[in-house]
């Protein structure tokens, strides 16, 4: 039986709803989406949850796949301009590239889905995109430095975006999206009680990642029309 600790198998969308009648949110979610992916809740949801759904989405189209390859390759010279060393990320970026390679060479969501329920692999995968969320903000500081309310941009990529576990902010959503050139839907069950809230990022972009924001967590979402 496969492992599914860190990202499960798809579940219907009704194992989200509360016992009782359900509010008008999730009646909503409901209507909106079919299923969900739950993503262990260790502060790396974010990271864990967008690489999968988008390589989920991506694994029968071959030249969007090859496209994500080669930003992964290309992204070692965007952390070198951001003063990381080359052994930091190395070991982490082929990481993601034999992932990659593997949900290729399989074309199988299954295969997917064991390498990112396998610990080493699966944090891995994570520390280097936090590792590129960081030097994507720092490589475009001016703009960055705007929207971090930290007083010192490398301190707080340091601190909040590089260490594991640290759950992400906004600023942080929007720099991975950029770096990867990945739209990402963002459904937050807060605010509002009688509606859902809807966030694409970058704004106008076609996302292929759906996610459910709640409780300070994420996991993968997928429309009606999607499965």
């Amino acid at each position: 039986m496969e492992d599914c600790s860190l990202v499960s198998c798809t579940e219907d969308i009704s194992s989200l709803l509360p016992e009782g009648t359900p509010s008008p949110k999730y009646q909503d979610l409901a209507r909106q989406f079919s299923a969900v992916r739950k993503v262990h809740g260790d502060g790396n949801c974010f990271y864990r949850g967008v690489c999968f759904a988008h390589l989920e989405s991506v694994l029968h189209n071959p030249r969007t796949l090859q496209r994500f390859k080669d930003q992964i390759i290309q992204s070692g010279e965007v952390m070198v301009s951001a003063g990381f060393e080359e052994p930091s990320f190395s070991h982490h970026q082929t990481t993601v590239l034999h992932v990659v390679d593997q949900c290729e060479a399989a074309e199988h969501e299954h295969t997917l889905l064991r390498l990112f329920n396998n610990q080493i692999i699966s944090d891995s995968v994570v520390q280097f995109l936090r590792l590129l969320t960081s030097a994507h903000l720092q490589t475009n500081a001016d703009f960055f430095c705007n929207f971090v309310e930290a007083r010192d941009l490398k301190v707080y990529c340091r601190q909040e975006v590089e260490a594991m576990a640290m759950e992400c902010d906004h600023v942080d959503i929007l720099a991975l999206s950029q770096a990867l050139d990945v739209g990402i839907h963002i459904v937050s069950m807060e605010g509002d009680e009688q509606q859902l809230v809807h966030h694409v990022i970058p704004e106008g972009a076609d996302p292929s990642v759906h996610l459910l924001y709640q409780t300070s967590h994420y996991n993968i979402l997928y429309r009606r029309t999607q499965l």
